[in-house]
């Protein structure tokens, strides 16, 4: 697999436990790779959901996902302030494809003014029943909100407004915005 350089277009796409294609996002722009983390951003970037819906990404935003934490983090730059997206997930793969990973529906959401949301707890005790989580992820699942809030607390990595900067100058420099 040929890691992308900076400037190179990824697809994105999210599974279910079960196999079964939850969402596609086409063209989200490298930002930086690295041994066990890619940054990128989306802007006006085309969504397709599992069931063929479509839809475009309103403003730009920063997507970090990493090799050995269970969460990606979505950055949306808005004019209100930065909000924030926190998928609680398998680490991703890249192949020839896309970026890949297993979404496990329990979200995190964090607003400009720092409150944070667990989201889609009733989806994901349904699909940890209908789809056979294991004890074992189930674990790493929990471990890994830990982490992530953590983050948040302590505003590491996605969640500092210095990280913010850098990654949105170096997407407008490369895209000559």
């Amino acid at each position: 697999m040929k890691v992308p350089k900076e400037g190179e277009f990824v697809t994105i796409k999210s599974y279910k436990h079960d196999g079964s294609l939850h969402r596609t996002w086409r063209d989200t722009m490298v930002l930086k790779t690295s041994e066990c983390s890619l940054i990128g951003l989306n802007d006006h970037t085309l969504v397709t959901e599992s069931d063929g819906r479509r839809w475009v990404t309103r403003e730009p935003a920063i997507v970090y996902f990493h090799q050995k934490y269970w969460f990606n983090i979505i950055a949306m730059i808005r004019e209100k302030g930065v909000s924030y997206y926190c998928n609680l997930a398998s680490p991703y793969v890249l192949d020839d494809e896309a970026l890949k990973y297993i979404d496990y529906d329990l979200d995190v959401k964090v607003f400009p003014d720092g409150e944070k949301r667990l989201l889609d707890v009733d989806e994901y005790e349904a699909h940890s029943q209908q789809m056979h989580y294991s004890k074992e992820i189930d674990y790493i699942l929990k471990e890994n909100v830990k982490i992530l809030v953590d983050w948040i607390n302590n505003e590491k990595g996605p969640f500092s407004q210095g990280y913010i900067d850098i990654w949105y100058d170096r997407y407008k420099q490369l895209s000559r915005k």
